[in-house]
């Protein structure tokens, strides 16, 4: 699904009021491999629609006011680089000086390697932003979808009050294969997935699309979700 068929899933009308569009990528590193940085983005807006793999903003779910973001892994793999991580790290910052509750739906494959350290300095500055944002004593939801991993797994996905995930999702850090080949043994069945990562206290719940948007407006008004 798209981010615009996300919010038309989960928000009241559709309706989300976008923050930071502005914030563009660039190509701090001259990245090429075989295909410049530029013409990799350029490609990857012409075919989602969107200015990055993320698009974060203000939204209701039954009434509830939150801070929403959702990766977009048709947009180079939902893959976390400096303008992800500038978002989600202004995603959270603004919800804690709104008393926002943050529902966050990651999907993707890591960190961009087209910007090198750069993309993996985001894994601390968004962990470093939630850290912030907890004084507020909002909730902030995670709902982990069809894949979470790399980077983004092991920064903000993982660290919701509650954890969420969609049926069968691959969720985890490296791949099943990089830990197959790396340790030679072979993995359980179902290793990192959505059942695997529940009966490992990984994850809270699986929630099936059509039941997210009240599972969320559940979740929101149990844990200080104020309603309008």
């Amino acid at each position: 699904m798209s981010v615009v068929e996300w919010a038309d899933l989960l928000l009241d009308d559709g309706a989300l009021e976008i923050w930071d569009e502005h914030i563009a990528p660039t190509d701090p590193l001259s990245f090429d491999d075989g295909k410049p940085y530029p013409e990799r983005l350029a490609r990857a807006q012409r075919n989602t629609g969107l200015s990055e793999a993320i698009r974060i903003g203000r939204g209701s779910i039954e009434a509830h006011p939150i801070a929403f973001g959702c990766f977009a892994f048709g947009f180079m793999g939902g893959s976390m680089g400096s303008v992800v991580g500038e978002r989600i790290t202004r995603l959270f910052e603004r919800a804690a000086l709104e008393r926002l509750p943050v529902v966050l739906l990651h999907s993707s494959g890591g960190a961009r390697m087209q910007e090198g350290i750069l993309s993996l300095m985001q894994m601390a500055k968004t962990v470093a932003a939630l850290g912030r944002f907890r004084a507020v004593k909002k909730p902030y939801l995670s709902v982990l979808l069809h894949p979470t991993t790399g980077g983004v797994a092991a920064s903000t996905a993982l660290l919701g009050d509650v954890n969420l995930a969609e049926p069968n999702a691959l969720i985890g850090f490296a791949g099943p294969r990089v830990i197959e080949s790396t340790l030679r043994t072979t993995l359980p069945e179902g290793f990192q997935r959505s059942d695997f990562l529940v009966e490992h206290g990984m994850v809270d719940a699986i929630v099936s699309r059509p039941d997210l948007r009240p599972t969320l407006a559940t979740l929101l008004g149990h844990l200080g979700g104020s309603s309008v």
